[in-house]
């Protein structure tokens, strides 16, 4: 099995397996437990903490355990808005993920107005439409580091200076799809809030993590307890936080992504040169893509029947986001970058991982061309 859907998931990583397995058997204490084993799991997940910290560059009191990216886009946005009862004003883009988007949606669908900041051919925004939406009502902005579809980075740092020197607003960075794939450093200011997802970097899934930086007063998502220093109720899922903390630890590791960069332009070129009518969604520039995507489309083609081509031969690639697979629509994310419907219901992403190898990206641009053209003739 070939697999190229690193942006839905990646496998968990071996060593983040074996440093969980104890906590599903011997070591299952309750980390709010006085006890030896509850003391031996509070440790762990003190332990996990220090390592999703020093993935971000943050400290650790400022990681706040979830279930997911989700959870943790959810908290942000919502809670992140009521801190603000002064204010009812939200800036987010058309290309986010659903996590936030809908979140968006339905703080407008209450008494928020939301400001949906348009993207170019390149899936790139404008960062003076931003600072002219901007106003003294913005509770929050909430844009993403990297997409999930196309790869194409946001430049977090520009926004953060923007949105600070502009307006009182929180800003929230949705950085599930960037995280263990570029660098990212919490120590400077201007990120208020930062969520990520453990199953996107070769940890489990079910387990995220909120960066709220110190200062910054949301409420509670869930309420209950007072696990997580009372910001987030519910017995901590300790096996999984361990798993966290150690892919955590191996994604900070950058090293490897150069590799994987070095095999996505060879996929990419190699496609786009051998098939005529393809294109590339997103940036051409490499350096404002995730090192690990390519979103292609194929013109007067459809991309879930080469999806199933590929799966047929055993190799897996997505059409967009896992999140809205079953849509059969063309993605709203290329909808918004204008992409024509003739190519964005021919788009494939592929998205690699750091388990992918040379031989893998050989035999897809040997067999995706014969795949195309099967399809192009039927459709004629």
């Amino acid at each position: 099995m070939i697999y190229f859907d690193n942006n839905a998931t990646t496998a968990t990583a071996p060593q983040a397996v074996d440093a969980m397995t104890p906590y599903l058997s011997g070591s299952y204490g309750n980390p709010s437990s006085s006890h030896a084993m509850g003391l031996t799991a509070r440790d762990a997940v003190a332990s996990a903490r220090d390592q999703v910290a020093a993935l971000l560059n943050g400290d650790p009191s400022e990681i706040f355990f979830t279930s997911g990216g989700t959870e943790a886009d959810n908290w942000a946005v919502f809670a992140g808005f009521g801190s603000r009862p002064e204010s009812d004003h939200v800036i987010t883009t058309k290309v986010e993920h659903e996590a936030v988007g809908n979140s968006c949606r339905a703080l407008e669908q209450s008494r928020a107005r939301v400001t949906w900041l348009d993207v170019d051919r390149d899936g790139l925004i404008d960062l003076d439409d931003l600072k002219r939406a901007l106003t003294k009502k913005t509770a929050i902005v909430s844009i993403m580091m990297a997409n999930n579809e196309t790869g194409v980075l946001f430049p977090v740092e520009e926004i953060a200076d923007v949105v600070k020197g502009n307006s009182d607003a929180l800003f929230h960075v949705d950085a599930v799809n960037a995280a263990g794939k570029i660098k990212i450093d919490l120590a400077a200011p201007g990120i208020d809030l930062l969520s990520i997802s453990g199953h996107k970097f070769h940890g489990p899934k079910g387990i995220g993590a909120l960066f709220i930086r110190r200062g910054v007063e949301i409420k509670p998502y869930l309420i209950g307890g007072r696990q997580e220093r009372a910001a987030r109720a519910g017995t901590e899922a300790v096996h999984q936080i361990v798993g966290l903390g150690i892919a955590a630890r191996l994604a900070s590791d950058l090293s490897l992504m150069e590799r994987v960069r070095s095999l996505r332009d060879r996929l990419e070129k190699g496609i786009l040169d051998l098939i005529p009518k393809a294109f590339l969604n997103g940036t051409s520039d490499k350096a404002l893509r995730l090192p690990n995507t390519s979103n292609i489309s194929f013109e007067n083609t459809n991309g879930e029947a080469i999806l199933a081509r590929l799966d047929d031969i055993g190799i897996c690639v997505s059409t967009g986001s896992a999140c809205n697979s079953d849509r059969h629509t063309a993605s709203p994310v290329l909808q918004a970058m204008n992409v024509p419907y003739s190519q964005a219901m021919g788009s494939i992403r592929f998205s690699l991982g750091r388990y992918n190898s040379e031989d893998e990206i050989d035999l897809v641009i040997e067999k995706l061309p014969g795949i195309v053209e099967d399809l192009r003739a039927l459709a004629a």
